[in-house]
């Protein structure tokens, strides 16, 4: 088991490689919505490596209340890829991304948009 301050492993699957790369994608807003960076920053990352067309994979930050909502456009080839069977793969995602939510005390809330 790793600790917090253990140093950083390249590969590590529990560290976002190359996090800079992600601020394109993420659009923020105030309030929670700063908390929330890990979580839009970790919905980014799963949606642009299950997406073909990168380039129109967006994530959209805002503040409602005591929860971030965080929305997520792709485009519309790569749609049924995000949602999955049975939205079995959109239900992993959220369970991602509210985890990575609750590790900055924030409470999160993932919309695909058409």
């Amino acid at each position: 088991m790793s600790d917090v301050h253990d140093e950083y492993v390249a590969g590590d699957i529990n560290q976002i490689d190359d996090a800079d790369d992600f601020d394109d994608y993420v659009e923020e807003s105030s309030g929670n919505a700063e908390k929330a960076l890990t979580a839009s920053k970790v919905l980014s990352y799963v949606a642009t490596s299950l997406c073909e067309d990168t380039e129109a994979v967006s994530v959209d930050v805002k503040d409602q209340g005591n929860k971030v909502l965080l929305s997520l456009n792709v485009g519309p080839n790569d749609m049924g890829r995000v949602i999955g069977r049975r939205g079995r793969t959109a239900q992993a995602i959220r369970a991602l991304v509210a985890a990575a939510g609750a590790r900055d005390g924030v409470t999160t809330s993932v919309d695909i948009v058409d």
